[in-house]
């Protein structure tokens, strides 16, 4: 069988073997998506821009990891200790944005989730600090600030921004 785009698709290969979700289910999906998540351009965006962005930066890592590199502004408050310090670091009226070190790590859902459960509003930074350094914002170490070159592979190294 030939396909064109008139010819509808079949599950003869893994993409469509479990068919789309209907338009409406995929609007609910990624709008609940953009809900609990934020990108780290937007997250750099609005924290680069006058005034309050509204939200506070919590780095969610261990001291060590903190002091080799985080957000310029961000709270430090490891996952485990949010339960017993969140209330003296936070105030419950301000949304939270967690980050740890990257992709492959959960803890800042985890420290979404503590938070959450004390009653906080929280988003979670895709990418964490990892993105943050490799699209080439600028970050504090124990030594000072620090700044790498934007990884041409997950920002855009000559236009202001992506375009998404």
């Amino acid at each position: 069988m030939v396909m064109n785009s008139r010819t509808p698709a079949t599950a003869d290969h893994p993409v469509l073997r479990v068919p789309p979700a209907s338009p409406a289910a995929a609007a609910a999906y990624f709008g609940a998506s953009l809900a609990f998540h934020a990108d780290v351009s937007d997250v750099a965006a609005a924290l680069a821009a006058d005034g309050d962005p509204g939200f506070v930066v919590l780095d969610s890592r261990s001291t060590a990891s903190w002091d080799r590199g985080h957000i310029p502004g961000a709270v430090h408050l490891p996952t485990a200790l949010i339960p017993e310090q969140a209330a003296a670091l936070l105030d419950p009226a301000v949304p939270v944005v967690t980050y740890c070190w990257g992709p492959g790590c959960n803890g800042s859902t985890r420290a979404a989730l503590g938070l959450a459960q004390l009653g906080y509003q929280v988003k979670e930074m895709l990418g964490g600090f990892e993105y943050w350094a490799r699209e080439g914002f600028a970050y504090e170490t124990w030594e000072g600030g620090a700044r790498r070159a934007a990884d041409p592979l997950t920002a855009p190294v000559d236009a202001a921004d992506c375009g998404c």
